[in-house]
């Protein structure tokens, strides 16, 4: 199934393919500040509608992971980096996919804060 997503403002638009099943909820520094609640997916089943230089990019921590926002808005929608294994992945914020319940969706809850 595709779902589409954006930013508030939709500078930052996008689809990603894929059954929702569970949501990730962390504690870090950044994802506690930002609540998000993140569906990792492969990053070839992620495909932006906007151009990539739409979105800033801010890099913490080991600089592992490419959070991506909105410069205009300032919404996360996405971000972008490598599994332990090495394959490319996409972090989507569910709270930016339109027409979903988050009701229905399970939420792990990881201790990001602690790693």
């Amino acid at each position: 199934m595709k779902h589409k997503g954006s930013c508030h403002c939709g500078q930052v638009a996008f689809e990603v393919a894929g059954e929702i099943g569970t949501a990730v909820a962390c504690n870090c520094s950044m994802c506690q500040r930002k609540g998000s609640l993140l569906w990792f997916v492969p990053r070839d089943s992620f495909n932006l509608l906007t151009p990539e230089e739409a979105a800033s990019t801010y890099l913490f921590n080991k600089h592992l992971i490419r959070h991506r926002f909105c410069p205009t808005c300032g919404i996360h929608p996405y971000a972008d980096g490598t599994d332990p294994q090495g394959n490319a992945m996409a972090a989507i914020n569910l709270r930016c996919i339109e027409g979903i319940d988050l009701d229905a969706v399970k939420v792990t809850h990881y201790d990001g804060r602690s790693r």
